[in-house]
């Protein structure tokens, strides 16, 4: 099969495009991707000339004549060239120079004051020219310093994708300097092709050498002058350049068209799936529910094909269950307003003994607070109602970095909620003495522990595990009666609409923070406690289900993937 027969199965693929577009830069800079014509003047011609060219610059004084680079040993080839193609070093058939360093003092006798690019212009295969700044240099210094139309641009280096970016500077200015940490790369010959050479400079190969050769620190890269004329650079006859640029664009639009079709059939398939499922949710009656809900089942291979769909599934799981409609009401449930009592009762016994303080009284819940109608049963309340306790953990003041130790009493943080559940880090823990001072914060088999910082609305579910740990700093944690089912609260802080709405009021620039008022106020819709207890168990059976459906359509990218790598080994 041709690389472009399979080019359906491979965008469609895990990675697919980025794939394929590596894979098209691999067989181009290898001499795989059009076939050699032996009518082609060899590329051993092409370097007389650039030599002879070079030699005649340097003796117009026109150029600097450069140290000898070292010679090419077998052992440095990465890859066997083909017939009439030749390996040089980046240096021999280019001049590269260093841009204009800012903040420099120098003298200047007719100062201009002009753009200059940085290394956030230079993009790979592109220019980013939305923010060009200006700097201050000489008159006499605009030769060294500009750039000329096919000049190419290569960034030094920053995080590790901006080392050795390449594009070509086409002329977008009329006039334009580079920087220091952008170096420029201009023809020696005039019939160098440089979309060849940043082919090849945005190609894995030379990616793998500057990540190879490039000076490293904590997250950061850097290339020298040095190391980018040492590149080894193939050379292709000058045809065949041609040939292979040409093809290259070819196949990069194609991939360029099918990205796009891949991002409208995303974004067609995503209106379809909040259609369907928001119908399901406006369902008012069960009846209604169950007529929406075939709907839905009759498109369930054409919808629920991808892992978005599945967790949207999910969610719209969680609003069924949190608006009664997931499953039927019981008329013989004891109705949610005795359980309210039950838990006022309790409130006030625990207020009178001095356990927890006395609660300020809330305002009624009015009727623009109310999100949906509520099932015969079903009551509205306040969160400051319904919890015994809110509480917060301890601030910074009171805890610091150099309190923790390994093995202790484990602090938990908003990080260490995961899917409802506690993960401790058992390098964030106190000293057994420390903990007993921090006492207040003590988590109990039962609580419920909140982020109210960040990723506001995450939560996890204190167990006998647990028993006796302690909030940290950016956690809530909640004390609740014990007749409260745990696992039901947790799926209205699951649930988006109950999410969106803390996230909605919560405060903060750079990091939300939700405060104790905003909890406390927030409404919440409460079934029957036997009602809970079947709505907890119907979302685990659905949730299951989910999750099997998730590991299928795995399987199915993982053998999409296997089919996709087989048919880019044929090349």
């Amino acid at each position: 099969m041709k690389l472009t027969e399979g080019f359906n199965l491979l965008a469609t693929a895990p990675d697919g495009i980025k794939r394929l577009r590596e894979l098209i830069l691999s067989l181009a800079v290898q001499g795989k991707l059009v076939p050699q014509d032996p009518n082609d003047e060899p590329a051993s011609e092409l370097l007389k000339q650039i030599r002879a060219e070079k030699e005649r610059l340097i003796a117009e004084g026109k150029i600097k004549k450069d140290k000898p680079l070292p010679a090419i040993g077998d052992d440095e080839k990465p890859f066997a060239l083909p017939v009439g193609w030749e390996w040089v070093k980046f240096g021999d058939v280019a001049h590269i120079s260093s841009g204009v360093t800012l903040g420099r003092k120098t003298a200047m006798t007719d100062p201009v004051l002009l753009p200059y690019l940085r290394v956030a212009n230079v993009q790979r295969w592109k220019l980013v020219l939305d923010e060009v700044k200006e700097i201050v240099v000489d008159k006499s210094e605009l030769d060294r310093f500009s750039l000329k139309k096919g000049d190419l641009l290569i960034t030094e280096g920053g995080d590790w994708d901006k080392v050795g970016r390449t594009c070509v500077w086409g002329g977008e200015l009329p006039i334009c300097l580079h920087q220091n940490h952008v170096f420029k790369v201009r023809a020696i010959f005039s019939d160098w092709n440089f979309h060849w050479a940043e082919l090849f400079l945005n190609s894995n190969d030379a990616r793998a050498y500057f990540a190879s050769s490039a000076k490293q620190t904590t997250n950061l890269a850097s290339i020298n002058m040095t190391q980018l004329k040492n590149c080894l650079f193939p050379i292709p006859p000058l045809a065949e350049q041609s040939r292979i640029v040409t093809k290259v664009e070819e196949l990069m639009a194609l991939c360029d068209a099918l990205e796009m079709r891949g991002q409208l059939q995303a974004e067609q398939h995503a209106r379809l799936t909040a259609t369907l499922f928001d119908a399901l949710v406006a369902s008012e009656s069960a009846h209604q529910l169950q007529e929406n809900w075939a709907r839905l089942a009759a498109s369930f291979d054409l919808v629920l094909d991808r892992p978005q769909a599945v967790d949207a599934l999910e969610q719209t799981i969680l609003q069924l269950a949190v608006r009664g409609l997931l499953v039927p009401q019981d008329p013989a449930d004891e109705p949610a307003s005795e359980l309210l009592k039950q838990i006022r009762a309790e409130k006030d016994r625990l207020i009178a003994e001095g356990k927890i303080k006395k609660d300020k009284p809330l305002p009624a819940i009015s009727d623009e607070e109310k999100p949906f109608d509520l099932p015969e049963g079903w009551e509205w309340v306040r969160c400051a109602d319904y919890f015994d306790e809110l509480c917060t953990g301890p601030f910074g003041s009171v805890l610091h970095k150099e309190d923790y130790i390994n093995d202790g009493v484990p602090l938990i943080n908003p990080s260490h909620m995961v899917d409802g559940k506690i993960i401790p880090d058992y390098s964030i823990t106190l000293t057994v003495e420390f903990a007993e001072k921090l006492k207040v914060y003590r988590l109990s088999a039962g609580d419920v522990v909140l982020a109210r910082r960040g990723e506001v609305g995450r939560y996890a579910l204190v167990t006998n595990t647990e028993d006796g740990w302690l909030c940290g700093t950016g956690s809530f944690f909640v004390k609740l009666n014990g007749k409260i089912s745990r696992e039901y609260i947790g799926l209205i802080f699951q649930e988006q609409s109950f999410r969106r709405y803390l996230q909605g009021e919560s405060v903060g620039t750079t990091m939300t923070n939700l405060n104790q008022k905003i909890l406390l106020e927030a409404v919440l819709g409460i079934p029957p406690l036997a009602e809970q207890s079947r709505i907890v168990a119907r979302v685990e059976a659905l949730r299951a289900l989910c999750g099997q459906l998730r590991q299928r359509l795995a399987a199915s990218r993982d053998t999409q993937g296997q089919l996709a790598s087989a048919l880019l080994a044929q090349g």
